[in-house]
């Protein structure tokens, strides 16, 4: 595995998704392989799908040309071996800065044909990370497990075989004295960060070694 295109959909640097996609693709540069980083909140004016439908045209078929911030990102994930990508919970889901990533991504591989439904693309393995506030046991009540399962199947299908890694329970700011947030309990999260969230970065790790070791 040569290259490996790793993805912060979190407008936070340095925070928890940042911190996860980096160790993550750590684990990739210890064995030897290039990754290249991009943050998205930081890229040029982009936006989602444009509906343009020239990704459906013969010249173009199977790939959005849309000239913005993230023609370059895609066209990195076309000629990549892997594809490590995060993003924060936001209201239940994604950021709109990952969604609007995933529909140019996952659109521009539909053919709207019977057969075959998708162009032909040359898989490859996703690491699929979120962060959450919310404790892991709470994602399936809350219906976050349904939401991480339909990104999940969309990556298999358009892209490759899908991997997905949580960090629940994650410290949200350093100073929590600044906000009237009685629903938390500041040494309770801070004690969770400073004990478990390490072990949340050694998996990103592993899997970032194990993405070029087996390439799932």
């Amino acid at each position: 595995m040569k290259k490996i295109v790793a993805i912060n959909a979190s407008p936070r640097k340095g925070w928890n998704t940042w911190s996860m996609v980096n160790e993550a693709s750590e684990g990739a540069r210890s064995k030897g392989t290039e990754v290249q980083f991009f943050d998205l909140y930081k890229l040029d004016k982009h936006a989602g799908c444009m509906s343009c439908f020239a990704c459906k045209r013969e010249k173009n078929a199977g790939k959005c040309v849309f000239p913005d911030g993230l023609a370059p990102v895609l066209e990195a994930i076309r000629e990549a071996d892997g594809l490590i990508i995060g993003s924060p919970n936001y209201l239940g889901d994604v950021s709109s800065e990952f969604h609007a990533l995933y529909e140019r991504l996952i659109f521009q591989t539909l053919t709207y044909k019977k057969n075959p439904s998708r162009y032909d693309y040359r898989r490859i393995p996703v690491l699929f990370i979120m962060t959450s506030n919310a404790n892991k046991e709470l994602y399936m009540p809350l219906g976050y497990k349904k939401m991480l399962k339909r990104y999940q199947d969309g990556f298999n299908d358009a892209v490759g075989n899908t991997k997905m890694l949580v960090a629940g329970n994650t410290l949200q700011v350093k100073d929590y004295s600044q906000f009237d947030w009685t629903i938390f309990d500041p040494q309770a999260k801070q004690e969770y960060h400073d004990n478990v969230f390490p072990k949340d970065l050694e998996k990103a790790f592993d899997y970032g070694v194990e993405m070029v070791d087996k390439a799932w």
